[in-house]
């Protein structure tokens, strides 16, 4: 059993609680070693820990560090598949996915690369006789993120990168089920130069979480999770004073119209579903064919199932790995029960397909025939269950997802260019795919989602994370006209 503790002021440190957390390989079903839980305590000592970090650190210059992102980003690289690796042994995730999530937070960190351009201001001379007027943006103090078991290194990149970068520190609690790969960026931070006490990481369930919510020094919190832990993240840290941006969860849905290519459509809804065995919030849970492309769309999709090789993530083969505990496993799979009792055709019961053994594995699913009444439709599943709608009209598949509380990710397949852009004018969502299943925005862009999949008004990291890790301030400035500055200037004065 491996012990996983926490990082705080630059070095291990083990829980003093007395409270730990068992950690999984969820291939196998084994527990692989235990994480420290913080307590209100340790917590408080990680915050002044990073308090007394952020004097020092916020007086670095620019140039100095742009050059320590640039120092991370050479060490995050470098040790890509490390940081994969561990993604698959507390995930479950296939290497290929870890892989694709470290890239993708590297995109994070190179965009934090350029921040003494992100972070300059505007100067107005001369807005009235002798004023000068000008805007700058400041850090502002100690950061708080919160981050959940599907992508443990890529999102917690999306707050860290960026709040380090404008010159705040930061304490990461990640999900306690998959809590390594966070450890191993600190130890990666720290290599790099990043002075102690910037970067923490606390492990913790609820005790640890609430600490954060309520610590007077923590001045701004960024969350990723479910909705109702988004609403009470939200709610509870504004009411003690934080900026917060809480993302929460989602029911992505992918039209299909009739002029769709069917077969690249089957690809992208396979793909978007099972990638990662279903847990991410950007993932395809419904698809909605139009019309004519019902039959042919969910014809297609059957014939991709058994390709689709399910197995232990470090296996080359696998190209699905399984769901992160016993738990969830069981509960994505009560769908297919209740989907069926609800009038649902199972086309694919991932029950029947899983691997042998103790693993938490689940293989691809199948629902066809999903009304907006069925606990598959109205719930988010967060696992390998894909289910398909079918309506008469564009307009019909517009109202489904206008109508549904969430709004994070989108997408619609067609060969019509002037449909596809009404769609992205009408539709009530936070982002949007024409032709791609999972439309997640590249770094210098930002992410987040509509209605009930974001809490605040601000979205995760590119230019709204700047801006939501910093403060503004305008300084109005007025200096004596030289001409009658009694300062020798060593030339002719002249006006």
């Amino acid at each position: 059993m491996t012990p996983i503790h926490h990082w705080v002021g630059g070095r291990s440190v083990a829980g003093t609680s007395g409270l730990t957390s068992p950690v999984f390989n969820p291939a196998t079903g084994r527990q692989s070693g235990f994480v420290d839980l913080a307590s209100g305590d340790e917590v408080g000592r990680a915050v002044a820990i990073a308090r007394e970090a952020f004097g020092s650190w916020r007086s670095v210059s620019l140039a100095k560090r742009a050059e320590l992102m640039f120092n991370i980003r050479e060490l995050v690289h470098t040790h890509k598949q490390d940081i994969a690796k561990l993604l698959v042994a507390e995930h479950g995730k296939v290497l290929s996915d870890a892989m694709g999530e470290v890239t993708r937070g590297l995109e994070v960190i190179e965009f934090a690369c350029g921040i003494p351009t992100l972070l300059k201001g505007e100067f107005s001379e001369q807005a009235s006789t002798g004023v000068d007027v000008y805007s700058i943006r400041q850090p502002v103090g100690v950061v708080a993120g919160i981050t959940p078991f599907n992508f443990p290194a890529m999102v917690p990149m999306w707050m860290w990168a960026p709040a380090i970068a404008c010159g705040n520190t930061f304490v990461l609690k990640p999900s306690e089920k998959d809590p390594s790969a966070s450890v191993f960026t600190a130890e990666l931070l720290k290599e790099a130069g990043l002075p102690d006490g910037v970067f923490n990481v606390v492990h913790g369930d609820k005790v640890a979480v609430d600490a954060l919510l309520e610590h007077p020094d923590i001045a701004a919190l960024s969350f990723v999770g479910s909705t109702p832990i988004a609403r009470y993240i939200y709610e509870t840290g504004t009411r003690h004073g934080k900026r917060v941006q809480a993302l929460g969860g989602a029911k992505n849905h992918m039209i299909v119209l009739p002029d769709a290519d069917i077969e690249m459509a089957a690809d992208a809804a396979v793909s978007a579903a099972y990638g990662s065995a279903g847990e991410r919030c950007m993932a395809v849970s419904v698809v909605v064919a139009v019309g004519d492309a019902g039959d042919a769309l969910v014809t297609a999709i059957k014939e991709r199932l058994p390709k689709i090789t399910v197995g232990d993530g470090m296996d080359p083969a696998s190209e699905m790995g399984p769901l992160v505990t016993q738990a969830h496993r069981d509960k994505v799979a009560s769908y297919l029960d209740s989907g069926a009792q609800q009038g649902a055709s199972v086309l694919a019961d991932g029950r029947q397909t899983a691997p042998e053994g103790d693993g938490f594995f689940l293989g691809v699913s199948l629902l066809d025939n999903v009304t907006t009444e069925m606990d598959a439709y109205r719930d988010e599943i967060f696992g390998p269950v894909l289910g398909v709608m079918r309506v008469d009209t564009y307009d019909e598949a517009l109202k489904l997802i206008n109508d549904n509380p969430y709004g994070n990710g989108t997408a619609i397949f067609t060969r019509d260019g002037g449909v596809a852009r009404q769609f992205q004018f009408d539709v009530e969502a936070g982002m949007v795919g024409i032709n791609v299943p999972i439309p997640v925005p590249v770094a210098y862009y930002s992410f987040g989602g509509w209605n009930a999949s974001l809490f605040g008004d601000s979205h995760i990291y590119g230019p709204e994370g700047i801006h939501f890790y910093t403060r503004g301030k305008v300084v109005t400035s007025r200096w004596p006209d030289p001409a009658t500055s009694k300062v020798d200037l060593g030339f002719p004065q002249t006006r």
